[in-house]
């Protein structure tokens, strides 16, 4: 009898303990999916924030999916007005909200950022280490870029941009002739259509391969063509970024870009360690042979830092000229009379031998103007994210620490009110005489973000677009093939949905 009393009271015991716990787990779930949201939400209304109201724990996710659904441009159809293509949500609850507004990706609270004025007043007075980057990224895009320069922050950040800076140098185009052979090649064997998205992206990938990692195009490929399969598991599919446990919702695409970002560090340690054989007392001239020097002034990158940093520099050393070049070729394939003064510009600048001397650039005035406007009308990089590290003051609003911020750049840059009645037409003149294209605010052209995080390539990015769309030019004429569909998407750079495809003629 007192045996059976004991084993029940045993049970009983056991049967408090699990209940117990599971009451703490719940009580952890709904605080954190419910509770603290919720908090968040208040004290963001508080401060005189609104936005479209969030269902938790999936924030706003439903609506977003809803009305990417039912966005109001057309493939078939050729318009430079894209803010409603590449983010149809953001432009409805804008007529709605205004121009600074809060939304919700899952339980995480983002202030949505299109003014110009806002931006400049909430940075006035943070310097670069003095930003954070929402962690919810961080922790969604690790397999892609780790802890390196675009998610790093603080004091590491200044670490690592002092590391890098020095590292961007001018790169040897030898591939880029390569490329424009093998499209000569095709147009004379009756095959003059050419996708030049997939074509370009492949080209910068095997420069930035051998110019700043100093590894054969084989392997630099397959680290590329890892990180873009990493890029289309993380952003072609409606995923539960933000939601608490939202990664189990989208347990395949998880999975995948998990044992893809091992795949990717697993090739890139065989890279380094390859490299430290060879560098012991030799000469660091490359990204990757400044990242390992041995500098007694600073703390070495470790080789976890090393992989990361290689990861990003692989991924977006390469994009922001690739796709400003692709959007380039797009709208003077649809203005044929700004190739033309291009070329003209070319024989005057250049003549007609072949490009050696890097400081000829500067004197392409027109191009510069070219790329300024392509970068206004499709910039690569579409948006800049923020974390707030600090209360800031804002007018008579104050953002709270930790708050998300989302700046929304293809926005301004199509915003008529900044920019005028003719924003969304293809004007380069606009950048003639005024760096700011005749922007009514400074901050209203951000194709590189802004303040002390602005784009560490910027000038390479500069130099290389001018190197490159200069070879094109003098080797071909070009025009819209009929099998283009206009769809540009946001893949987290700008990209053409369905490919660029071209129709070429030797000149």
């Amino acid at each position: 009898m007192e045996a059976s009393l004991q084993l029940v009271m045993n049970s009983m015991s056991l049967g408090i303990l699990c209940a117990s716990i599971v009451f703490i787990l719940v009580g952890k779930l709904v605080f954190s999916c419910w509770i603290i949201p919720f908090l968040g939400y208040r004290k963001l209304k508080r401060n005189g924030f609104s936005g479209p109201k969030p269902s938790f724990p999936f924030g706003n996710l439903n609506d977003i999916k809803l009305l990417s659904s039912f966005s109001s441009s057309s493939p078939l159809s050729i318009s430079n007005n894209i803010h409603s293509t590449a983010f149809p949500y953001f432009a409805v609850w804008q007529k709605l909200y205004g121009k600074v507004m809060v939304y919700w990706l899952g339980t995480e609270a983002f202030l949505y950022i299109a003014d110009p004025q806002f931006v400049k007043e909430m940075s006035a007075d943070i310097k670069g280490k003095g930003w954070g980057k929402p962690n919810v990224f961080k922790q969604d895009r690790e397999p892609m870029f780790g802890s390196g320069l675009v998610m790093v922050e603080g004091d590491d950040w200044v670490r690592h941009r002092h590391v890098i800076t020095p590292a961007f140098s001018p790169a040897n185009l030898k591939s880029a002739t390569d490329m424009l052979d093998r499209w000569g090649s095709l147009v004379s064997s009756g095959q003059p259509e050419i996708d030049v998205e997939r074509e370009i992206i492949r080209t910068a990938g095997e420069i930035i391969a051998k110019t700043s990692f100093g590894i054969s195009y084989g392997n630099g490929r397959k680290v590329l063509e890892k990180l873009r399969d990493v890029q289309i598991t993380l952003f072609k599919t409606n995923r539960y970024v933000g939601v608490p446990f939202g990664k189990y919702l989208n347990l395949k695409e998880t999975l995948e870009a998990k044992a893809l970002g091992e795949e990717i560090d697993a090739l890139l340690h065989e890279i380094i360690a390859e490299r430290r054989t060879k560098i012991r007392g030799g000469e660091a001239k490359d990204l990757l042979g400044m990242l390992m020097a041995d500098d007694k002034n600073k703390r070495a990158l470790t080789t976890k830092e090393l992989v990361d940093e290689c990861k990003t520099f692989f991924f977006g050393g390469h994009e922001t000229t690739a796709l400003s070049l692709t959007w380039t070729l797009l709208l003077l394939a649809i203005h044929p009379t700004w190739q033309e003064e291009l070329r003209e510009e070319i024989k005057l600048v250049v003549g007609d031998g072949e490009l050696r001397d890097v400081a000829m650039l500067a004197g392409l005035k027109k191009m510069g103007w070219v790329m300024n406007e392509v970068l206004r009308l499709y910039p690569p990089a579409p948006n800049v994210q923020r974390q707030a590290r600090q209360d800031i003051r804002v007018g008579k609003v104050v953002i709270p620490n930790g708050t998300n911020m989302w700046i929304d750049v293809v926005s301004m840059h199509h915003d008529e009110k900044l920019w005028g009645k003719d924003v969304h037409e293809f004007k380069p003149e606009r950048f003639e005489d005024n760096i700011y294209g005749g922007c009514n605010h400074k901050m209203g052209f951000l194709p590189f973000g802004f303040g002390g995080r602005m784009c560490v390539g910027r000038n390479l990015t500069a130099m290389e677009y001018k190197i490159m769309l200069t070879l094109i030019l003098t080797r071909f004429s070009f025009s819209l093939s009929p099998n283009y569909c206009h769809e540009p998407s946001h893949m987290l750079s700008l990209r053409p949905k369905h490919g660029m495809p071209l129709i070429f003629k030797p000149l």
